[in-house]
C-alpha cells in the first residue's frame, strides 16, 4: 500500500567485490546521491567524499566490515551483508515511514507508484483445497482481456508448472521476471479444460475515473483518485477536461482511501487550479521553509468539493489543503489521516530499496497535519454501513451531501 509523499533516488554506481573505500561511499552516499524524479524541490546539500571517509563512524564501520570479510570462517553474500547493514540503519532510525524493503515489497510500491507494469493483466489467489489460481479480477485492454480470461477461471498450469506447485507470488514473478513475451495458460471453466495463450505486455493501471451528475439544469463534474502514481496527473487532466467540455457547473474530487502517492503528481494536479500567487504547500527541512507556489494565471470559475476520510493520507492530504486554503473548496467526510512528512526512494546497486524520510510538509497556511492531526472536513459525515453491502451512489451518503452542497450553491 502507498503511503507516503515520495521521492525517488538511484544509486548508478555498478559493483560486484567491494574495497573498504567502495563500502564506506556506498553505505553513506547512497543515502544523499541520486537521480530525483519526485519531491526535492531545493537544494541537495552534497557530502564531499574526504567528509565522509574522515567521519569516524564511517571509519568504524569500514574496520568491522573489513574484520568480518577477512575472518568469517565461511563464504559471505556480499549482497547480502550490505543490504541488512541499511536495513538496520533504517530500523534504527525508529520512524515508521523509513524502512528498508524487500524484493517482493519493493516489486509491489514499485508498481504502484508507477502506474504499470510488465504482465499479463490479472490478479490472482490461490484456493486452498484445489491448489488452483482463482482469477480474481483483469485488467481492461490487458492480454488478460484480450484472450477471454473470465473471472473465476482456475489456472491449473502456466507453460506446464503446475498452479499447485508455486504460490502466488510465485506464480506472479514467474511471469514478471521471465524472458518470455509469451505464455500458455490451462485453464478449468465450466468444467471444461482450455488452453490459452497470453502475450505479455505493459498494463497500465487506472488511479482515476470520473462521472458526470445532472439535476435541475446543474452539472457536477465527480473525479475519484485512488493513488498518486507516476500517470495519475496525466489520466486526472483528461478526465476534467471530458467534464469541463460538458460544461461543469462544478466538481467533486474523491481522495477516500487514497493513502498517497508522488507528491509530483499532486503538484502537476494542483497546478490545474491555483494561480502562480497561490502557496500550494511548504517544506520544512534544516529549520528553514520553502514555499511552492502554483504555476497558473487563473483560478477555475467553478466550486469545488472534497470528499476524504481517515485513509486519506500524505499526498492526498496536500491536495485537500492546498484546495481548501486557497479555494475555499469545502471539505467533506472525515478527518484525514495526518501525516506530514516526506520520503525518498532509493534503490540500490544491488536492486534492493530503500525509504527515507528526508522533510516536513506543511499546508499553504503553515500547518503540519503529522501525528493524526489531519485536516478536519467542513461537514462531517459518517459513511453510512449500508454502502458496503450496496456500493451504489444513492447508499453513498458522503457522496450524496457533497452534491447536495453543490446544487444548492
Amino acid at each position: 500500500m502507498v503511503d507516503d509523499c515520495m521521492n525517488i533516488k538511484t544509486s548508478k554506481k555498478k559493483y560486484k567485490n567491494f574495497s573498504t573505500s567502495e563500502m564506506i561511499l556506498l553505505v553513506i552516499l547512497s543515502l544523499l546521491i541520486g537521480l530525483s524524479i519526485g519531491v526535492l524541490l531545493n537544494k541537495t546539500n552534497i557530502i564531499t567524499k574526504e567528509r565522509v571517509i574522515n567521519d569516524k563512524y564511517v571509519q568504524e564501520f569500514a574496520k568491522n566490515y573489513e574484520y568480518i570479510l577477512n575472518n568469517y570462517y565461511d563464504e559471505i553474500d556480499k549482497d547480502s551483508l550490505i543490504n541488512n547493514a541499511i536495513k538496520g540503519m533504517m530500523d534504527s532510525l525508529n520512524d515508521p515511514y523509513s524502512m528498508y524493503l524487500d524484493e517482493e515489497n519493493a516489486d509491489n510500491f514499485s508498481i504502484s507508484l508507477e502506474g504499470s507494469y510488465e504482465g499479463i493483466g490479472l490478479q490472482i489467489a490461490k484456493e486452498s483445497e484445489s491448489g488452483y489460481m482463482i482469477v480474481g479480477s483483469i485488467f481492461k485492454n490487458s492480454p488478460a482481456s484480450e484472450a477471454g480470461l473470465k473471472v473465476g477461471d482456475k489456472i491449473v498450469s502456466i507453460d506446464g508448472k503446475l498452479a499447485k506447485d508455486m504460490t502466488a507470488n510465485q506464480f506472479s514473478d514467474l511471469v514478471k521476471k521471465s524472458d518470455k513475451d509469451k505464455f500458455v495458460l490451462q485453464i478449468i471453466r465450466d468444467d471444461q479444460t482450455i488452453d490459452v495463450t497470453l502475450n505479455k505486455n505493459v498494463i497500465t493501471l487506472s488511479s482515476v475515473t470520473s462521472q458526470l451528475y445532472e439535476k435541475e439544469n446543474k452539472k457536477i463534474g465527480y473525479i475519484y483518485i485512488g493513488v498518486f502514481a507516476n500517470n495519475t496527473y496525466i489520466q486526472f487532466k483528461n478526465e476534467l477536461e471530458k467534464l469541463e467540455d460538458k460544461n461543469i457547473d462544478s466538481l467533486i474530487i474523491d481522495v477516500r482511501g487514497n493513502t498517497g502517492g508522488h507528491l509530483t503528481s499532486v503538484n502537476d494536479i494542483l497546478d490545474l487550479f491555483l494561480n502562480n500567487k497561490q502557496i500550494m504547500y511548504q517544506f520544512q527541512q534544516d529549520g528553514k521553509i520553502t514555499k511552492t507556489y502554483g504555476t497558473g494565471n487563473e483560478n477555475k470559475p467553478y466550486d469545488i468539493a472534497i470528499l476524504c476520510d481517515g485513509s486519506s493520507a500524505s499526498a492526498s492530504e496536500v491536495l485537500v489543503a492546498g484546495l481548501k486554503d486557497n479555494l475555499n473548496s469545502k471539505i467533506i467526510g472525515k478527518k484525514t489521516y495526518g501525516k506530514g512528512t516526506v520520503q525518498e526512494l532509493v534503490t540500490l546497486s544491488t536492486g534492493m530499496q530503500y525509504k527515507i524520510t528526508v522533510k516536513k510538509w506543511l499546508t499553504p497556511t503553515g500547518e503540519w497535519v503529522n501525528d493524526a492531526k489531519g485536516i478536519i472536513p467542513d461537514i462531517e459525515v459518517d459513511l453510512d454501513s449500508k454502502y458496503y453491502e450496496t456500493y451504489k451512489d444513492e447508499d453513498d451518503n458522503q457522496l450524496q451531501t457533497a452534491l447536495e452542497y453543490l446544487y444548492n450553491k
